[in-house]
């Protein structure tokens, strides 16, 4: 959509998000099976509910201005979950077929590594505030 006037740019941003929901609203699960912390997992989940509500949010919007999502695709969410893809081991076959990653390799010890130590991280450093 070329943007020429702001009612333009006030139904291209929605739309833009709406597109960015559906992309983590399929991202998410894959991610949450990945993680290795049941507290990760956990938040994986909760984001979901959260990016499902947004969703809804997003197309009541839409709707309310006579619109639909199009066929819009977020690049900046595209990238995010490309991103994840990648930290959890998958190609774009995998994201496909929904196999999990072979994690049993150097590879794959040192993916687990990285990836456990997130969470609790996260929570020292909340604390520290």
């Amino acid at each position: 959509m070329t943007i020429k006037n702001m009612m333009d740019l006030y139904v291209d941003q929605p739309q833009d998000m709406h597109s960015a929901e559906r992309q983590l609203i399929k991202a998410l699960p894959r991610m949450a099976k990945a993680a290795f912390s049941p507290d990760l997992r956990g938040a994986f989940m909760d984001h979901l509910t959260q990016t499902k509500e947004q969703l809804e949010r997003l197309d009541g919007i839409l709707a309310s201005l006579d619109k639909t999502p199009g066929r819009k695709v977020c690049k900046a969410a595209q990238g995010l979950v490309e991103e994840g893809a990648e930290m959890i081991g998958e190609d774009a076959d995998e994201r496909g077929a929904g196999r999990r990653p072979d994690r049993s390799g150097p590879e794959g010890r040192a993916l687990r590594d990285r990836v456990v130590w997130l969470p609790s991280d996260v929570r020292d450093l909340t604390r520290a505030k």
